[in-house]
């Protein structure tokens, strides 16, 4: 079952989780970076970390309307692509965003069409591929070369084609073919299988069907997870 985190950190009342890393060392050679579903990034050097309090440090000021939804541990030279509910992203280089300090807002990563919102933030990693999933369980792979880089702020690319059809975007995930995929829907069904089952195709397409859902039923979460020595279920076959 586990223990309550409110057991290890002083969290108020109206105080959630948005992410969770983990950390060797407080480097000054890497940074956190911080990304909100307005599409607010920000990078602070890790050893700005070093001295936690147990009621917690600030780490980015969040305005009023606004959350965190996703922090990564970065080299200072990485790409950053941050991918939106409606189906679209935008990849730039991290040497854009200049180190600030703790107790600030960050600039502007995206700009954000209307009722959109930015759902994740991942690291470009060359030996990788993109996956994206939907509410309706459909999804799909794309090579990361097929995002181009762009410059922080704009409104960047279709990452995959949001509709009747497919729903919104629920998670996006850089992947390599050993890693597993779990999702997990509102009706509490879980489905878990390899990534190597999702073929590669190109970024303006719909995907495939990962998931065949109840009437009803809606794609909630989808994460990476641990392959599973003994094998997983395979997703259901569908068309791009």
């Amino acid at each position: 079952r586990g223990k309550a985190l409110v057991n290890l950190l002083n969290l108020r009342d109206e105080e959630l989780i948005a992410a969770m890393i983990k950390v060797r060392e407080f480097s000054e050679t890497q940074f956190v970076l911080m990304a909100t579903e307005r599409g607010v990034v920000k990078k602070t050097t890790l050893a700005a970390f070093r001295n936690p309090r147990s009621d917690g440090i600030i780490a980015i000021h969040v305005e009023a309307g606004d959350r965190l939804i996703g922090v990564k541990v970065t080299t200072g030279a990485d790409d950053i692509v941050l991918a939106t509910r409606n189906g679209m992203s935008i990849r730039f280089s991290e040497t854009e965003l200049r180190p600030q300090g703790r107790d600030t807002r960050g600039v502007r990563g995206i700009t954000l069409g209307e009722k959109d919102q930015v759902e994740t933030v991942e690291i470009v990693d060359p030996r990788a591929t993109f996956l994206i999933c939907t509410e309706n369980g459909y999804g799909k792979r794309t090579s990361f070369d097929e995002y181009r880089r762009q410059h922080r702020g704009g409104r960047g690319l279709i990452a995959i084609r949001t509709s009747e059809r497919n729903g919104r975007v629920v998670g996006a995930h850089a992947v390599q073919d050993q890693d597993a995929l779990m999702l997990i829907t509102a009706q509490g069904r879980m489905i878990r299988m390899p990534v190597s089952d999702v073929r590669v195709i190109r970024r303006v397409t719909q995907g495939v069907r990962l998931i065949q859902l109840d009437p009803g039923d809606k794609l909630v979460a989808a994460t990476t997870v641990e392959p599973d020595e003994a094998g997983a279920t395979p997703p259901v076959a569908g068309k791009t």
